[in-house]
């Protein structure tokens, strides 16, 4: 490829330095991460954790999730873009750390204060990047392949996970997928370092405050918040306990797990464009409309099939993970309806309010789950289907888009 064909190359997908320096790190957290964050619960349970602590641990990183957006996007804007993802980068290592030397549940809790700095912090910086290096009208394309990059990752480390806890047992292969984990966030340490070109940071302008914020929302925001707040409950109440239920309940191995994890990725990126596109064409409601009825279908799937030999049950959850996946057919489109709605002034304020309430909302879902899946796994699902399509009748009656 010669030099001004990758020029043309990067020119079309929007790909400045410091949009690929920030990819670069993406891509090397997220193959190190995907190793083993399907897998904390069966870590949690071979370190003597039940059912409650797994609801707990995905209640954690959901509150966590919501809480950590605010100070990562006043951090983003008071320390620098790069200092900021440098800081994120270092917490999560302290908490890979964790992970790594822990011998006892507690201290994982404790570790995922940490982790989630990555994830979570660094998403108002990834939006200032992007922000930052492109004009308006060629944001949208840096978004979409960032949001492909970002999944890229779960598309290989969850198998190749599956096969480090196959070949070394649950505890032992965790720790080497923490080993690879810390090794290559410190390889995103030093590019972000040596690469990442920080331009002059302006004085932001004083937050409004979380309440004042909510209540300039538009209607439709609130009403599109609802429906995403019940879509997302369906999906909170069994997803810590989906890689037990596929393992133990349905024999299914740890490695046949990551692949499937792998395959609702893959499905995920391959529409992820094609449905953006034609959200452009047709409008964003049908498919926001039909993301919700996957959200809810999901449940019902796992709730009402699987049984039969266990061929027909991998067959089953093949199935089932493909449509984990098409979960994210609507994804471009809602995103979209989220920032047309927020409006053009504090925009990242907005945005960072919706995510925080809606994070503390969906936050009880998980120990909901565990408690209904005392009483039976299926009641579980069953329960959060009702959740998925409360969301879905919600918005065809009164959502916006």
């Amino acid at each position: 490829m010669t030099q001004t064909t990758f020029g043309r190359f990067r020119a079309f997908l929007g790909l400045e330095r410091n949009i690929l320096v920030l990819l670069v790190a993406i891509v090397l957290l997220g193959l190190g991460e995907e190793l083993w964050v399907s897998f904390v619960p069966k870590y949690l349970e071979a370190l003597g954790a039940g059912v409650f602590v797994w609801a707990t641990y995905r209640t954690l990183k959901d509150v966590l999730d919501a809480i950590y957006q605010y100070p990562g996007g006043i951090l983003t804007d008071r320390l620098g873009r790069r200092r900021a993802l440098v800081l994120f980068n270092l917490l999560a290592i302290g908490g890979y750390l964790m992970y790594l030397f822990s011998r006892n549940w507690p201290l994982v809790l404790v570790g995922t204060l940490f982790v989630t700095a990555w994830s979570s912090m660094s998403l108002p910086a990834t939006f200032a990047v992007i922000g930052d290096s492109l004009a308006k009208s060629r944001r949208a394309v840096g978004f979409s392949v960032q949001s492909i990059v970002k999944r890229l990752p779960i598309v290989i480390a969850p198998a190749l996970g599956g096969w480090l806890l196959l070949r070394f047992g649950i505890i032992q292969g965790f720790h080497v997928g923490l080993v690879i984990t810390i090794a290559l966030a410190l390889g995103a340490l030093w590019f972000q370092q040596k690469f990442y070109v920080e331009k002059p940071v302006e004085q932001p302008p004083r937050p409004s405050g979380i309440l004042a914020t909510f209540r300039a929302f538009d209607p439709g925001l609130k009403r599109l918040l609802v429906s995403d707040v019940l879509a997302r409950f369906a999906e909170g109440m069994p997803s810590a306990l989906i890689v037990i239920y596929t393992t133990t309940n349905l024999g299914a191995s740890v490695a046949f797990y990551g692949t499937l994890r792998g395959l609702q990725m893959l499905t995920a990126i391959l529409f992820y464009i094609p449905a953006g596109k034609l959200a452009e064409r047709w409008g964003q409601r049908p498919f926001i409309t039909l993301t919700f009825c996957f959200f809810a279908l999901l449940p019902l799937v796992f709730a009402f099939f699987g049984l039969g030999s266990q061929e027909q049950v991998n067959i089953f959850l093949v199935l089932a993970f493909i449509v984990a996946g098409l979960r994210e057919i609507g994804e471009p489109a809602r995103k979209g309806l989220i920032t047309d709605l927020a409006g053009e002034e504090q925009r990242g304020e907005a945005v960072g309010v919706y995510y925080l309430i809606r994070g503390f909302c969906v936050a009880a879902a998980p120990l909901l789950g565990a408690y209904l899946w005392n009483i039976s796994p299926t009641l579980t699902f069953a329960v959060a289907a009702l959740f998925g399509i409360a969301g879905v009748i919600w918005y065809v009656w009164r959502g916006p888009g």
